[in-house]
């Protein structure tokens, strides 16, 4: 049964940057959500029920579970239209969404899963130790990476575009993830670090600032929004 009195809940797992886009979208629109932490590697019964892919984040919403975290930022921007985060123009709005795309699947390849995985995942799971030569891959590909968006960033104000979008908090989710174990050369790009550190201080990303992952410590700057 369909109610909007139900309380919004978030099933998620800390550093997913799909799930930390998806709190930083809702933080941002002031919706106040519960947030559930998912085991998802356990296998947790109840999460192909939630959804039938079996991946995070999952949001019930209004009395509704919505799944993939594009889709579920997309439809809150519609049903909650301020602040609006997507551009009125389609042309502006195809570069928001090619933005989102870049990160959620080409950054999330070269960079944000191997480190991710190697650094954190396989000592979380205890599936074994991480493996050297692929953490220096994705370092050396996020270099390619920043460079492309400092590029950006030289004759814009936001990465799309000169308005705050769904496209700056998809990349700012992939980024805080990895900032939280100081795997970004922030002094490589002085556009991008600003850029990181404007978004940084907003309110919506307080909630993220404070996430705490059992056996991984943060790094001495992670929360501090002049990067210490």
């Amino acid at each position: 049964m369909n109610t909007n009195t139900q309380t919004t809940r978030l099933y998620h797992t800390a550093l997913s940057p799909y799930c930390r886009k998806v709190r930083l979208v809702l933080a941002e629109k002031k919706i106040e959500v519960e947030l559930v932490e998912e085991r998802y590697w356990e296998g947790p019964p109840d999460l192909k029920r939630r959804n039938p892919a079996g991946k995070l984040p999952v949001l019930r919403f209004r009395g509704n579970l919505l799944a993939e975290s594009q889709a579920i930022v997309e439809y809150l921007d519609e049903a909650v239209p301020a602040p609006s985060l997507m551009p009125q123009q389609p042309l502006e709005r195809h570069e928001v969404r090619r933005l989102c795309a870049w990160f959620d699947d080409k950054f999330q390849a070269e960079v944000t899963r191997p480190i991710l995985n190697e650094r954190v995942w396989k000592k979380i799971t205890r599936s074994g130790y991480p493996d050297s030569r692929i953490v220096k891959d994705g370092l050396r590909a996020i270099k390619e990476h920043m460079d492309y968006l400092a590029g950006l960033l030289e004759t814009r104000r936001w990465l799309a575009g000169n308005t705050l979008s769904l496209a700056d908090f998809t990349a700012a989710a992939h980024f805080s993830c990895l900032d939280y174990i100081s795997d970004v050369d922030w002094d490589r790009s002085e556009a991008l670090r600003d850029w990181y550190a404007t978004i940084k201080s907003r309110p919506a990303f307080r909630s993220v600032l404070a996430d705490q992952v059992p056996g991984i410590h943060p790094a001495a700057h992670y929360a501090e929004l002049d990067f210490g």
